[in-house]
């Protein structure tokens, strides 16, 4: 949603790159052009006048003109002014103290309430939560039927004693759900209610009603983030008419210019609590405002990266895997490759979970046009194999590659570059492991593994040749000792470091020649 600001604003950095000194014209023209990029990514202009302001106050003074950097001083502002603008800090739910903890959701019909209500069940249920879903859009055709069917899918019960399709009283149905509520001892009430193609006084009434008959602990305001400058308008609407504690944003993954996420915040005063990036119902995740300006900024999204790791992957399947990859756990195979890869896809889409890299943006092109059917062809490729095949991969010869292919409906080439893919990737991460760090370069302090057996020996520069004195006296004694060393070298070198024959150590104390006053030391 974000590309065109990311890359208007990245353009801009690129221009401040090289500089010692930022000059009062560069500070101007950089101000403009991020002026430009929020306008163009649709962001309201009162929101535009404040972050740039407050972007040029920064940028006069003493922190960017001192600085080592100025340029990356200056990311560093933007970063900062742009985690403002979206909230500060991350805002968490509020839970009840007593009785079930209610939630309503209000917003305009088409904003994705329902599936949004779908969503934030599975995500309660996951933070060990007992959830109910209560239907109260009785308005809008088959809104409760597809409630009912979101609620199976994520396996959270739906309260929904009217059919809807204009028929019931969701006010009556909102204030039973309370009742169910306790009786049935769920901790969580998720109100979802009716939505209008505008603001109208009918919707703000029965909305108003809803929220006087349950006395929700959060009210949700859900907005689509593809309307642009009318979700602002709206939002101020449903706060002036309703009134909400947070807003929820959804298909954040559309291509549209996001000028309502950097907005709302600022306008309404109201936090956004959570995002909406997908069509799938585990989609959906806490808005953290640090993160999404590091995404904005192309400093990538980590944090998320890894969270969404730990709650995918198998950590007992990836200790076995990094146990084979030191060598302690058999031989790492092509069904743990494979395994691996499973792994990986269950986090979602691959052009996704690159994008959450830093320095993604400058291959965006290249993430969009990612054929994410890959991983299938792999998955055929290897299946297509034998168990020995997979276990001992070198055992794959010419007329094995050639039935290999054949089974999985690819060409020897592809099989061939699998095989070829999978000898260099395992080695990397055997590398990587053992703490041996990039393969042929030496391990980093502190890892595992990053003793002596990384060190390399120190090898001899090669220069012309000996350096000689200029002065000839020194020049021949000089070359005495080099002759000496020649000579002891081609007798062999003791191993214990002793010296290899008797030496008369009287005789060769006279014959130093030492200063006169020099034996006043050896005293």
């Amino acid at each position: 949603m974000f590309a065109t600001l990311s890359d208007r604003l990245a353009d801009t950095f690129k221009n401040l790159r090289g500089k010692g000194r930022l000059s009062e014209a560069d500070i101007d023209a950089t101000a403009r052009e991020i002026r430009i990029a929020l306008l163009e990514a649709d962001v309201a202009l009162p929101v535009v006048k404040d972050f740039v302001a407050a972007v040029k106050d920064r940028a006069r003074a003493d922190e960017v003109s001192q600085a080592l950097n100025p340029a990356q001083q200056i990311v560093k502002i933007v970063h900062e002014e742009l985690v403002t603008i979206l909230g500060g800090e991350t805002r968490r739910m509020r839970f009840a103290k007593h009785g079930p903890t209610v939630i309503m959701l209000a917003g305009l019909q088409g904003a994705g309430k329902t599936t949004l209500a779908a969503k934030l069940a599975l995500w309660l249920k996951e933070q060990g939560k007992t959830p109910l879903l209560v239907a109260c859009d009785l308005q809008r055709p088959n809104a409760v039927n597809q409630l009912q069917v979101n609620g199976e899918r994520v396996g959270v019960p739906v309260f929904a004693p009217e059919p809807g399709n204009g028929v019931g009283d969701p006010v009556s149905v909102a204030r039973a759900s309370l009742e169910e509520a306790k009786r049935s001892l769920y901790d969580v009430v998720i109100v979802d209610t009716a939505g209008r193609l505008g603001v109208d006084a009918e919707l703000m009434q029965q909305a108003s009603d809803i929220r006087e008959a349950v006395q929700p602990d959060e009210v949700l305001f859900v907005v689509d983030a593809m309307i642009g400058q009318d979700a602002v308008v709206t939002a101020q609407a449903f706060l002036d008419g309703v009134g909400y504690d947070g807003v929820v944003l959804t298909k954040l993954d559309g291509d549209a210019r996001g000028g309502a996420a950097l907005s709302i915040r600022q306008v309404t005063g109201r936090p956004v609590m959570f995002a909406s990036s997908g069509e799938k119902l585990t989609d959906f995740d806490v808005f953290h405002p640090d993160r999404m300006a590091s995404r904005i900024l192309d400093m990538g999204d980590m944090l998320t990266l890894i969270e969404q790791a730990e709650k995918t992957f198998d950590a007992e399947q990836a200790l076995k895997a990094a146990e084979k990859l030191t060598g302690k756990g058999g031989e790492f195979t092509l069904d743990d490759f494979l395994q691996q890869m499973q792994q990986v896809r269950k986090l979602g889409s691959m052009s996704k979970i690159l994008g959450m890299l830093p320095g993604m943006g400058q291959m965006r092109e290249q993430l969009e046009n990612f054929d994410e059917r890959e991983i299938d062809r792999i998955q055929a490729i290897i299946q297509s194999m034998t168990p020995a095949e997979r276990d001992n991969p070198k055992i794959i010869d010419g007329s094995r590659r050639a039935r290999i292919a054949k089974g999985a409906g690819r060409t020897v080439t592809d099989v061939n570059q699998l095989v070829d893919r999978f000898f260099e990737a395992r080695k990397m991460m055997m590398q990587f492991a053992r703490g041996g760090g990039m393969p042929g370069m030496p391990g980093m302090p502190g890892m595992p593994g990053a003793g002596k057996r990384n060190q390399q020996p120190k090898q001899q520069k090669k220069g012309k040749g000996a350096r000689r004195s200029g002065n000839p006296a020194k020049a021949a004694q000089q070359a005495e000792v080099d002759a000496e060393k020649q000579k002891a070298a081609a007798a062999g070198a003791n191993p214990f470091g002793a010296p290899t024959e008797d030496i008369d150590y009287e005789t060769a104390a006279a014959n130093l020649n030492l200063p006169k006053d020099f034996s006043n030391f050896l005293k």
